[in-house]
């Protein structure tokens, strides 16, 4: 089943070509994942790994989706604890935090630099109030994380999310954390990489398979919703989270200005 999304109160779609100028490059970073590029064009703020684009501030319909599409799916169930999966550029972060009706929000992102271009240092932690945290030293694991002393471009949409008691950052990766925590929460919100159907990042194809999904599904309370971004339809995964034992896997659909829609995929562990 495949139901258009639109959220007139976003961007138009036309908005990811309406950057001008040349790109400027505000930070670059090697990881041990490969290099992260921060860069602006225009009025638009871009993340580039490995050469790859992979997001921008242009148009955050589909972001918002995954997180109000999962909310959806778990039908008036209170304060219900959500799992974000990366940071990213924060839409679906601040998007969730706006809604009073999520519970505990965890964020998980691998990317220190990303972290980082939200105002955060690395580390596991509650983010306090902006005001309350000051640039210093890197935490360690298991601290809260502080405000970072470089510049952090993407604070103005996440500030007040990270400020909501409701939200803590993880520094991991996703893929590693799902197979290794013991948290359980009522929905997973995933927007690693290009989706399922095409990956920058070759270990982020460990998510999307039956083991990647059997580690999603034991993260979830009976009756949980994992949902999934993607940057094209595949039937091919709904096929797979269906082989993996969840049951009313849809996807819903948001159109893009060129090319094929980018997707949210949907499905619900039974109990």
């Amino acid at each position: 089943m495949h139901a258009p999304y639109d959220n007139r109160d976003t961007p138009s779609p036309s908005a990811r070509f309406a950057a001008g100028g040349t790109p400027v490059v505000l930070d670059r970073r090697e990881g041990p994942h490969g290099e992260v590029v921060l860069r602006r064009q225009g009025e638009v703020l871009q993340i580039i790994a490995n050469g790859c684009f992979l997001m921008d501030t242009s148009d955050g319909r589909s972001e918002r989706l995954l997180v109000d599409a999962a909310l959806d799916a778990l039908d008036g169930r209170p304060a219900p604890a959500v799992l974000i999966g990366g940071l990213g550029v924060g839409f679906s972060l601040a998007h969730a935090a706006a809604n009073p009706r999520w519970g505990a929000i965890t964020v998980v992102e691998r990317e220190e630099a990303v972290i980082n271009w939200h105002g955060l240092h690395g580390g596991t932690g509650r983010a306090g109030p902006p005001t309350a945290r000051r640039p210093g030293p890197a935490p360690g694991p298991g601290t809260p994380s502080a405000q970072a002393p470089a510049a952090a471009p993407f604070a103005a949409l996440t500030a007040a999310a990270l400020a909501d008691p409701r939200t803590v950052v993880v520094h991991a990766d996703l893929v590693a954390h799902v197979h290794a925590s013991r948290a359980v929460h009522d929905a997973l919100c995933l927007d690693i990489d290009n989706g399922p159907g095409w990956t920058v990042t070759e270990d982020n194809d460990g998510l999307y398979s039956p083991a990647g999904l059997a580690a999603c599904r034991a993260r979830l309370t009976p009756g949980g919703v994992l949902a999934v971004w993607s940057a094209k339809p595949s039937p091919d995964f709904e096929e797979t989270l269906r082989n993996a034992g969840f049951r009313g896997v849809h996807t819903k659909e948001i159109p893009v200005a060129r090319g094929v829609p980018d997707v949210v995929h949907l499905a619900v562990r039974p109990g």
